[in-house]
């Protein structure tokens, strides 16, 4: 298939395609006219990185998975290197969880100092 089709096929750009190509993700064939040229299994490298990237993976944390499909696995997130970026991921959404956390307790403490009536439990203490 060529370039506009991929695109097509996959919800994205011609622009995206040739963006991951020039980093290397992304390999086309050339037809004799010098038309890209792309296979099933360029679309399923597409899909892949747009679901990474859904999922807020960097276009560099994508590399691993690529590397995985290309080398003929059934799944990007078989081989190790992908394993490891989802390990090094989730270390990083817990630490974010946990600052989130921090600013909601912060936040709690200062309405309930200002208002305890605002965030009191009704049950347990009627603010009425």
């Amino acid at each position: 298939m060529r370039i506009g089709e991929l695109a097509k096929r996959a919800g994205t750009t011609t622009r995206a395609l040739r963006f991951y190509e020039s980093e290397g993700l992304l390999e086309a064939g050339r037809a004799a006219n010098g038309y890209r040229e792309y296979g099933e299994h360029d679309l399923r490298l597409v899909r892949e990185i747009q679901s990474l990237q859904a999922v807020g993976l960097s276009l560099e944390d994508t590399r691993p998975f690529v590397a995985c499909l290309r080398a003929g696995h059934s799944s990007g997130d078989s081989c190790p290197d992908s394993r490891e970026v989802y390990r090094r991921k989730l270390a990083e959404v817990d630490a974010c969880l946990d600052r989130l956390t921090a600013v909601r307790e912060f936040l709690l403490a200062r309405l309930a100092f200002q208002d305890p009536c605002l965030v009191a439990d009704p049950e347990e203490f009627p603010c009425s």
